[in-house]
């Protein structure tokens, strides 16, 4: 159990050594030559490694300080000492080990269910299918954090869409303290001059790292990554994975990619997705064969008991509704307030439309000869330049001056190449978010010189379409404003790049007199993702704001803290696409109890009419009865088939909305809806999670807050330092303010001064309030330095106490208490993997040292938490008592000793315990010796009249 060769032997891992004027803690390292340090006082970003060949002498044995009289301090300050050693542990001893490397957030009891699941089935193969908004991410990340602290796997992948890259590399980073590197096709060329030599592969060296599904699902790189992927595999989104009905197509590549993965049953698989179920078996059964092949064969209509109990080991999925309350913790999602608001076009607009309207009819039923597909096209491309004209002057004119250019060109266009100009669909890499001018000039065949003048008339009358008669502009500022008085913050979604950038300038010139501070932003897709992510950090650095956006912000960038409110400029066609952007905001972390969505449609804008009739109210109703989301079916065709109907071959004049009667096709769309809708009732009744009980999660929980600290103690502890450090914490309205100018430079350098003004110590509801948890950089900050001072030469007196005595009349007789911290060596038997693990502990006896009886755990520490001091106590004492303590260090060493022992066999049992549910190789636990004596503290019984 020593590190390297030659001297390297006297120094073992966990031991304690001096370099440089310091004590450090000697730490696991997979250099023969290097030995990390992490000092005894400090965290981990203050470690070290120091090269043994060129710097090995200045190294040596040393020990843990024993308390001196010059540490004395009253027994809030040994408190503080217990709360600083506690909340600085980051490799705890259990039960979640992740718990230590948590960075400023604490799960929610119901996010640790899939974990526990996790933790009982080897390898983990799951499927996690919670409602959007639930934190089906933390979950993920959880799981991935706990499995690497454990040793079970040392090598992570996240497989995603392109868009979900930045936001997992964030996540897993700013909450989990995992540092992944991105491989797409902008990183390639970066990561490649990284490797330390041309013949390694990206997906064999970086230890954690991101992809996108897209980039990795083509024959070019799909054989490099699956010869090295990691042990541990978490496919986001996994819908678009699953089987598909065609057997081409960018899904089947997809499928085909996730299958050949799960092959290798040893690997550690979890699929992540909102939406398992399309309503058809065969997709859901796909997802199913990726955890375990004979899943695949089950009939899901007609499960008998035991088959169901083994899926659910495998599967959770749940609504919010089942999250709200859970464990008796309140879990505050925000209340979604839907409304739709109506406006009708201008006279001159309605005229625009209905010109635009036949010249496109003309062109759809002009030969009922010409090729089915032709056909389709030009349905399509009629349908296509409509839905630009009914977006904005500006996307019509976008539209019309691609098909002008663009006219006389020749083009044979496949049906399918066009899914995501008029699906919307949301299984794809990225939103389209541009004008969709292929499908306007898809036709083949020659304008003739008059077709080419009504163009550029149309191209004309888009300049008068503004201003005035622009009733759909007029009425999303009347409801922009209203949401700005309420003082929302709200997210305005277009569906081409043009008109997101006409309505915020058209905002702008609107808004700018009433409220001159307002900051108004177009994100399209014109930009590069990572400078979508910095103008919506930027922006959301201002008190007021607004941000207009096309779907490339639907999908991916969490928007929950700088934005309260929804505005659907454009009607999504695809119900998904509407939850997708509303979840943006209303979801979990949403600090706003009320999250507003309003739906802008026009009245007498038939296409406007047919979308929200038939799949928006339809999905709403869903989801408001049986509170999941459905995904739209696979053969959506048969909404644009009904759409297609009503408009152009039903006669020559514009359409109304009552044209969608029960013989329309859009008959059959209903039908597929409610057969989802069916499924996925029953999908979420078989496979309600009912195998984790809550009492199991809060067993566990207690366990980990006593050695970590939980949010009582994290509270206790920081408003007790700050006050020492003269920088006491006020309670206002709910929250504390923080004066952070009172707070020593020494702490005040490691934390953002910018967001300490107002903070809670639970999941904060108001806006510019910091949640602070036990890993929070504050917290670390005053652990360190109260630590750093007790040990030190230069001891801050009043902060921090090594050693106290007080008389109190809840003793009888004298009792002594000691803090001490454990280490222990955990040794993976098949790897040899070493890894240390600590907690602090607090022990005792009643009477003299030479007549003793010694404390349980439990009653000591119980002691601990409720004694007070009752009378001052005698300066000379002082001295007398340490001068007993310190003679009788060996013997109490050697109890402490013993407790080590029994804590090691303890952690033993339990850690192959779960290794042996697992399948996991075993761990030996071995306990470091002598312990690390923190503090000592005395309570002498008042003396008897």
């Amino acid at each position: 159990m020593y590190l390297g060769h030659g001297n390297m032997q006297q120094y073992n891992i966990g031991s304690i050594v001096q370099f440089r004027g310091r004590e450090w803690v000697v730490m696991p390292g997979q250099d023969e030559e290097i030995i990390n340090l992490r000092p005894i006082s400090g965290g981990e970003k203050d470690a070290c490694g120091v090269f043994f060949p060129l710097e090995g002498n200045r190294l040596k044995p040393s020990s843990f300080p024993v308390p001196k009289a010059d540490d004395f301090g009253d027994f809030e300050a040994a408190r503080l000492m217990r709360d600083a050693a506690r909340l600085m542990l980051r490799n705890g001893a259990g039960p979640f080990r992740s718990f230590g490397h948590l960075k400023n957030f604490r799960p929610r009891p119901y996010q640790l269910v899939p974990l526990m699941m996790a933790l009982k089935i080897q390898p983990v193969r799951m499927l996690i299918a919670d409602d959007v908004g639930v934190g089906k991410t933390i979950e993920a990340g959880l799981i991935a954090r706990e499995l690497l602290d454990r040793g079970a796997i040392s090598r992570l992948a996240i497989v995603c869409p392109s868009y979900l890259c930045d936001q997992w590399q964030q996540e897993l980073y700013s909450k989990f303290n995992i540092n992944a590197k991105i491989i797409r096709a902008n990183t390639l060329a970066r990561l490649e001059r990284e490797l330390p030599r041309p013949s390694l592969s990206v997906f064999e060296y970086f230890p954690h790292f991101i992809t996108s599904i897209d980039y990795i699902k083509s024959d070019r790189r799909r054989d490099a990554f699956l010869q090295h992927a990691p042990e541990f595999v978490i496919v986001d989104e996994a819908h678009s994975c699953a089987k598909p009905a065609s057997q081409s197509g960018a899904q089947q590549q997809r499928h085909r990619l996730i299958a050949d993965l799960s092959e290798n049953q040893t690997r550690n698989l979890l699929l992540v997705t909102a939406t398992p179920h399309s309503g058809f078996d065969q997709s859901f059964q796909s997802l199913l064969h990726f955890i375990r092949p004979e899943f695949s064969s089950l009939e899901l209509d007609r499960l008998e008991k035991s088959q169901r109990e083994e899926l659910a080991k495998h599967f959770v999925q749940r609504r919010r509704k089942d999250v709200e309350q859970w464990m008796d913790t309140e879990t505050e999602f925000p209340e979604r307030i839907p409304i739709e608001v109506p406006f009708q076009l201008s006279p001159v607009y309605n005229s625009f439309f209905e010109d635009v309207y036949r010249f496109a009819r003309e062109v759809v039923v002009s030969d009922e000869q010409d090729k089915a597909y032709r056909r389709r096209v030009r349905f399509w491309a009629a349908l296509a330049l409509l839905r630009c004209v009914m977006s904005s002057p500006a996307a019509a004119k976008a539209a019309l001056n691609s098909r002008l250019d663009r006219a006389n060109e020749e083009n044979n266009p496949e049906a399918d190449e066009y899914t995501s100009d008029i699906y919307d669909p949301t299984e794809i890499e990225s939103a389209v978010d541009t004008a969709p001018s292929h499908i306007v000039y898809a036709v083949n065949e020659q304008l003739s010189e008059g077709e080419r003048r009504k163009l550029h008339s149309f191209v004309r009358q888009t300049e008068a379409l503004k201003d005035e008669n622009d009733t759909k502009v007029d009425m999303a500022e009347q409801e922009i404003r209203k949401l700005l008085k309420d003082n929302h913050k709200p997210i305005i979604f277009c569906r081409f790049i043009a008109t997101a950038e006409y309505v915020a300038e058209e905002l702008k010139k609107r808004l700018s007199k009433d409220y001159p501070k307002l900051h108004i932003i177009s994100v399209t897709g014109a930009l590069s993702e990572e400078e979508r992510v910095l103008r919506v950090a930027e922006l959301g650095e201002q008190q007021q704001r607004i941000l207009v956006a096309t779907d490339c912000l639907s999908e991916g960038i969490n928007l929950q803290e700088n934005f309260n409110a929804v505005l659907h400029y454009d009607l999504p066609w695809n119900p998904n696409r509407l939850e997708q952007r509303e979840g943006r905001v209303d979801r979990f972390g949403q600090k706003s109890k009320l999250v507003k969505t309003i739906v802008l449609y026009g009245s007498d804008n038939p296409v406007d009419g047919a979308v929200l009739n038939v799949l928006l109210r339809k999905a709403r109703k869903i989801h408001k009865s049986l509170g999941i989301t459905v995904p739209l079916p696979q053969n959506s065709e048969s909404v644009m088939d009904a759409i297609l109907h009503a408009l152009f071959l039903r006669g020559g004049q514009k359409p109304q909305m009552s044209l969608f009667d029960s013989e329309a096709p859009i008959v059959k769309v209903n039908q597929d809806l409610d057969r989802a809708a069916d499924r996925q009732k029953k999908s979420r009744t078989l496979f309600a999670q009912h195998a984790i009980k809550p009492d199991e999660v809060a067993k566990e929980l207690e366990r980990s807050d006593k050695i970590f600290g939980g949010p009582e103690i994290v509270q206790r502890f920081v408003t007790t330092a700050l006050q020492r450090f003269g920088a006491p914490l006020k309670c206002i309205n709910g929250h504390w303010e923080l004066n952070s100018t009172l707070i020593p430079n020494s702490i005040r350098r490691s934390i953002d001064k910018k967001t300490l003004h107002r903070i809670s110590f639970d999941l904060p509801r108001e806006e510019n309030v910091t949640f602070i948890s036990r890993n929070h950089p504050l917290v670390l900050a005053l652990s360190e330095s109260i630590m750093d001072s007790a040990l030190s030469s230069k001891r801050k007196v009043g902060i921090g106490a090594r050693f106290s005595v007080i008389r109190s009349n809840q003793v009888e007789i004298a009792t002594t208490l000691l803090l001490y911290r454990l280490r222990f060596i955990l040794k993976n038997q098949r790897s040899n993997m070493l890894r240390v693990a600590e907690e602090c502990l607090i022990t005792g006896y009643t009477g003299t040292i030479q007549n003793k009886e010694w404390i349980n755990l439990k009653a000591a520490e119980s002691l601990f938490e409720r004694i007070s001091p009752s009378s001052n106590i005698v300066a000379s004492d002082v001295g007398h008592w340490l001068s007993n303590f310190l003679n009788e260090q060996n013997e109490i060493q050697n109890h402490l000793e013993k407790i080590g022992e029994e804590r090691a066999n303890e952690l033993h049992q339990s850690f192959n315990r779960i290794n042996l549910s697992m399948n996991a190789p075993k761990q030996k636990v071995e306990s470091l010796m002598p312990a690390d004596l923190i503090s000592v503290m005395i309570a002498l019984p008042e003396p008897r009249v």
